[in-house]
């Protein structure tokens, strides 16, 4: 059987490559009743800072997924593919409304995305403390 484990904190080059791309992600969160929550979303991976990055409206029902979890976070996944190429990440989620986390977010969104988000008050932002990472990139 293959493997497609991935150091989450150490990626190797062409899977590190596969998420700089701009790719439209899915994130799933646990409803409050445990059944998934897929939807798409930007996501930004910082294997460095072991972070996942989600830009949101705060009261966005993956927020409120994630809040619904308490304070130590919601066990979720973001995951991108394209063709036979895919990508998932796992991990522990948070919201923060920190100014500066939320500036960094945008600005790391920006990058990959090539589009800087227009300016909201009610934006805050989904960090990710990554788990495990997969995939064949």
């Amino acid at each position: 059987m293959a493997t497609y484990s991935q150091d989450p904190g150490a990626p190797d080059a062409a899977y590190l490559d596969f998420w700089r791309e701009r790719h439209l992600c899915t994130l799933t969160t646990p409803r409050p009743d445990g059944s998934p929550h897929v939807v798409p979303v930007g996501v930004t991976y910082d294997p460095g800072a072991g972070l996942a990055r989600v830009i949101t409206n705060r009261t966005s029902a993956k927020v409120l997924n994630v809040l619904a979890a308490g304070d130590g976070g919601a066990r979720v996944a973001v995951c991108q593919v394209d063709g036979r190429r895919w990508a998932t990440l796992e991990g522990l989620a948070v919201v923060r409304t920190d100014p500066e986390r939320v500036a960094e977010a945008v600005r790391r969104y920006a990058e990959r995305y090539r589009r800087t988000p227009g300016p909201n008050p009610s934006r805050v932002v989904i960090e990710i403390e990554l788990t495990r990472a997969m995939g064949l990139a």
